[in-house]
């Protein structure tokens, strides 16, 4: 990564990333500098690289009016606009031919991205907004047959150095509006927006109610039907991630539902669980048309080590949430992976979730074998606006790696992901070091001596040397270096 990359990487990422930000408002040129900002951030640089002028007049700005009116000027120093968007050049290409749609348990999707059933998608008003700027579909929150009580307050946040939102926890239960306001919302939705996809999620508290919920939302114009397998945090038993832990429970809820409809129905399993693949071929022998993995995961959060309280702090009490976020990727992968590389689950239709920030993201999932994707705490921190960078960054990825659909790429990842028994023992893949990006932190060294095998030293000059002898081959240095001054090496036969 240059030097230009690594001040945009930071700069970007201290960006408040407002509304109407008063940055874009200033620049005496119209210079976008929000939504370039915004979209570096999330990983799309062609995206923003379109967006800039073709003279690019930051490179010759005087006056840094953006600077002077960012909002982080406020807590210090600005985020240097200029700089960052001075390094880019304006580029167009021939994204835009790409095709992003797909079919899904037979229904067609404009594009991959939905919305999850959450907070994010509770009413009429909610779903529109984000029809309008570009989401294919929406899990619409969990409907059921009662308007469970809630808590106050009911987030809260695990935070790592200057990153407050790394991981995210809710003890929100099901949608707080009655069955009636729902398939009101449902029918308004589809009469509105007939294209886009309308995904029912539902929880029935025994045979009947699972039936009579897929029935009644089924006729208010729903196009898929989720079963809430997995919830974490319900205040009843029985409920959520109580039937997605019991293979019984899933067997004969699942079988209620496709008493009630004819749509296809998605089964979401929980990852508090060893096993995903049992509660999940259970849901397919028993008449589930695909699969949507995975949701929260349950957790305790933050204890205030002055009132021992923990997060969200109810009245000086809390209980075990839903863990989701980011930090919650890689385990999600872990399952997506377990479930398509099980002969019984392998051609099942799977719809991923589970910390999905940015495009790259969720070509991540898609490379394991999803066909459509699902978001909620990246929308509840940043917005419905992402969609503009999950569409033209994924565009741009396909474009440049020669795709002309989504599809192509489907399940490319797969034949990667090998037991850990087949694995190449038999070779050692070495560091390379960039003395000209190293700037002499010494994190490397510090890390191969105190967590590794002491293959470094650091000589009279301050340069790092390394000792193949002792090296493993580990890269718990690449790993560890803030300048990626140390990338892969030779790899040779042991």
């Amino acid at each position: 990564m240059a030097y230009e990359s690594i001040i945009e990487k930071e700069e970007t990422s201290r960006c408040f990333l407002c509304l109407n930000g008063p940055c874009e408002k200033s620049c005496p040129n119209g210079v976008r500098a929000a939504e370039i900002i915004r979209s570096l951030r999330f990983n799309d640089e062609a995206r923003a690289r379109k967006l800039i002028p073709h003279n690019n007049p930051c490179k010759t700005c005087m006056t840094k009016e953006c600077e002077k009116n960012c909002n982080r000027l406020k807590l210090g120093n600005p985020v240097r606009i200029c700089e960052v968007i001075s390094e880019l050049t304006s580029a167009e290409n021939n994204a835009e031919d790409v095709d992003l749609s797909i079919d899904f348990c037979g229904v067609h999707c404009e594009n991959p991205f939905f919305l999850s059933s959450s907070i994010v998608g509770s009413n009429y008003e909610m779903v529109a907004k984000a029809f309008d700027m570009g989401w294919a579909g929406v899990a619409f929150k969990t409907i059921g047959n009662f308007v469970p009580e809630e808590v106050s307050p009911r987030f809260d946040t695990l935070e790592k150095e200057d990153n407050p939102f790394i991981g995210f926890k809710n003890i929100e239960q099901i949608s707080d509006h009655t069955l009636e306001e729902n398939l009101s919302y449902l029918k308004e939705l589809k009469k509105h927006y007939p294209a886009k996809v309308i995904i029912a999620s539902i929880m029935g508290r025994n045979e009947e109610e699972w039936t009579y919920l897929a029935d009644v939302c089924t006729k208010a114009g729903a196009d898929i039907i989720e079963c809430n397998f997995s919830c974490p945090h319900m205040s009843g038993e029985g409920l959520g991630s109580d039937v997605g832990t019991n293979k019984d429970l899933v067997i004969r809820y699942t079988a209620a539902t496709r008493r009630g409809t004819t749509l296809p129905i998605l089964a979401k399993m929980t990852p508090n669980i060893t096993n995903m693949e049992v509660p999940a071929i259970a849901a397919i022998e028993n008449g589930a048309t695909g699969i949507a993995a995975i949701n929260t995961i349950k957790s305790i959060m933050n204890i205030n080590l002055d009132t021992f309280a923990s997060g969200p702090d109810v009245s000086g009490k809390s209980a075990v949430g839903g863990y989701s976020g980011k930090a919650v990727k890689p385990i999600a992968l872990r399952f997506i992976h377990d479930m398509k590389a099980n002969d019984m689950l392998k051609d099942i239709p799977v719809s991923g979730m589970g910390g999905i920030e940015t495009w790259k993201d969720a070509a991540e999932f898609m490379a394991l074998g999803c066909e459509t994707v699902q978001v909620t705490t990246a929308v509840m921190q940043y917005g419905y606006r992402i969609i503009d960078d999950l569409i033209y960054g994924m565009k741009n990825y396909l474009w440049e790696s020669g795709y002309g659909s989504v599809k192509d790429m489907v399940g490319k990842a797969l034949p990667n992901i090998l037991p850990a028994e087949n694995l190449n023992r038999k070779s050692i893949e070495y560091p390379k070091f960039d003395r000209k990006k190293c700037v002499s932190c010494g994190r490397c060294y510090l890390s191969c001596y105190d967590a590794g095998h002491q293959a470094l030293r650091i000589d009279e000059k301050g340069n790092v040397v390394m000792n193949p002898s002792k090296c493993v081959g580990c890269q718990l240095c690449k790993v560890v270096c803030p300048v990626e001054a140390i990338t892969k090496g030779t790899r040779v036969n042991i």
